[in-house]
């Protein structure tokens, strides 16, 4: 009560009036100052394909007038008579304010700039996707760690001594959340290592899917039937991973058996018919066809070849016209497919006294 008698007795209408003034006209010309900024700052966007420009609009935006209030309301009291201790937590508050919004324009600016190459990346890239979204984890961490360390700067903490406890502290901090610093870890692993990146079709163990996100505790996958797999990186990274994507052939073996009544000069023509069935087909290489072995109740071929594509769809389209194929020679030479048979011979013996 006795701050606020000492302000009006110290300071007359006049001089609150012009206080008040410059404190509408900072408001004033930020926000005015904020749309000729963006429309401009658009309109050279528009023109241009660089994504730095969109980020610079979108940061821009981001300009907040709670931020800037004390910065008005700090103008404002330099036309007053204000007490020493006011007039510096004035000026403290601020400093933090201004510091608090160039953050928040770092903090959109990166956030927008890493946005915009990380959908450019996808594209072309996905491994630099995940890199990208890492990245700006980090770039944002820094940005807000910097601002926080002004500020405090500013407001008259010893920020050497400051950085040197929350080290030791951090120690401590780290033996704690030590299983979600291994997740964040591994993050970076797979962004460097790239053993895998969004878009890849992967298996762990029993389960398959499309990568979706890697994230920095988790890394998301969706599954051949529709739900989503979330793996801890760390225990993903000590899982054995199948990577099909980067698949350049997939290698086929199959096997057929025909029957012990098959002539021998057709078992000798059959690794040609098989060879025959594989090469019609645009999308596969042949490798080898053999008779294998003789088998309980077949004569046993084993047939090697390479789907020139990864895709599972196109690798049974193949297969189907291969085993059609096959089909239809061993129809038309009158081969026959073996299937599990018991031949059961039967002894007459002579009748009792003849």
């Amino acid at each position: 009560m006795k701050l606020w008698e000492q302000l009006l007795r110290d300071n007359g209408p006049d001089e609150w009036l012009l206080a008040t003034a410059i404190m509408l006209a900072v408001l004033v010309v930020v926000w005015v100052a904020r749309g000729l900024v963006v429309r401009l700052v658009t309109r050279l966007a528009r023109r241009t394909d660089a994504l730095l420009d969109d980020a610079f609009a979108d940061a821009a935006r981001a300009t907040r007038l709670l931020l800037l209030l004390p910065l008005a309301v700090y103008a404002g009291a330099s036309a007053l008579t204000l007490p020493v201790r006011l007039d510096r937590l004035l000026e403290h508050l601020a400093m933090v304010a201004l510091v608090a919004q160039f953050a928040v324009w770092a903090n959109r600016l990166v956030q927008r700039w890493l946005s915009l190459r990380a959908e450019a990346a996808r594209e072309h890239d996905p491994a630099g996707a995940t890199t990208v979204n890492l990245l700006g984890f980090v770039a944002r961490i820094v940005v807000w760690t910097l601002a926080l360390l002004i500020a405090l700067d500013q407001l008259g903490f010893n920020v050497t001594a400051l950085v040197a406890g929350l080290g030791i502290g951090g120690i401590a901090v780290a033996l704690a959340v030590q299983n979600i610093l291994g997740d964040l870890f591994a993050s970076a692993a797979i962004v460097l290592d790239k053993p895998f990146v969004v878009g890849d079709f992967i298996v762990v163990g029993e389960h398959a899917g499309t990568v979706e996100k890697v994230g920095l505790k988790t890394t998301r996958l969706k599954s051949l039937w529709g739900e989503q797999l979330v793996f801890a990186n760390a225990k993903l990274l000590n899982s054995d991973i199948r990577n099909f994507k980067r698949m350049q052939e997939r290698r086929i073996l199959f096997a057929i058996g025909v029957t012990y009544e098959t002539p021998a000069e057709k078992l000798r023509a059959l690794p040609g018919w098989l060879k025959a069935a594989v090469e019609a087909q645009s999308n596969a290489r042949f490798d080898r066809a053999h008779f294998k072995k003789y088998g309980d109740f077949s004569l046993d071929f084993e047939i090697v070849f390479y789907v020139r594509s990864p895709d599972y769809g196109t690798y049974m389209d193949t297969q189907q016209a291969i085993n059609l194929a096959i089909f239809d020679k061993l129809a038309q030479e009158g081969v026959q497919f073996a299937y599990p048979t018991r031949t059961l011979y039967l002894r007459q013996e002579s009748a009792a006294g003849s």
